[in-house]
């Protein structure tokens, strides 16, 4: 695996220390994440499908963009380079709220994060790397959530733990109205 250092952090975010990406999630160490969902001005999601190379949860579908920050990296900057480096998409994020989750995965891993979580509306053409996402579509959040139902394995482990969150944010906060459109 690549030496890829993620944000050891306590319950309330605090850094801890840094540890190399993998061994973090091989020990299921709480570490800093961000996640990011792109609206189009339809109201549709930007779902992307991890390329199948990825070292875990590979050809499910997922939340626009998911990553960590690097040491030293701020939440905000590494959702923004994230999302350019995944989707080749480049928008202004706005913060949403904060989550922490615990998920153990099949392969021995676990994802224990605690997430910054951003969105925006544009309409800008994603145009992913391949290595990162080999699919990508728009979807209505009504269709979303029957599919995820019908179909919870088609989708990542933490999109599906992450997502009733977010919406329940969006019906607390106005809705689409809650992101800035670019």
């Amino acid at each position: 695996m690549t030496d890829i250092q993620v944000i050891l952090v306590d319950e309330h975010d605090n850094p801890t220390g840094t540890m190399e990406k993998h061994e973090a999630h091989q020990l299921g160490l709480r570490h800093r994440a961000i996640s990011v969902y792109l609206f189009n001005s339809a109201g549709e999601l930007l779902l992307q499908r991890r390329a199948l190379g990825k070292y875990h949860c590979g050809g499910l579908w997922s939340n626009s963009c998911c990553s960590h920050p690097y040491p030293g990296e701020s939440a905000q900057h590494a959702a923004e380079r994230r999302l350019r480096e995944e989707m080749g998409v480049q928008v202004a994020l706005h913060k949403l709220f904060e989550f922490s989750y615990r998920l153990e995965l099949s392969n021995g891993m676990t994802e224990h994060e605690y997430g910054h979580l951003y969105g925006a509306i544009d309409n800008q053409p994603p145009r992913p790397d391949p290595e990162e996402a080999d699919d990508f579509r728009y979807i209505a959040l009504a269709d979303l959530e029957a599919e995820m139902a019908a179909y919870p394995e088609r989708f990542t482990p933490w999109f599906l733990v992450c997502y009733p969150t977010f919406r329940d944010y969006l019906r607390d906060h106005g809705g689409l109205a809650a992101l800035p459109a670019s």
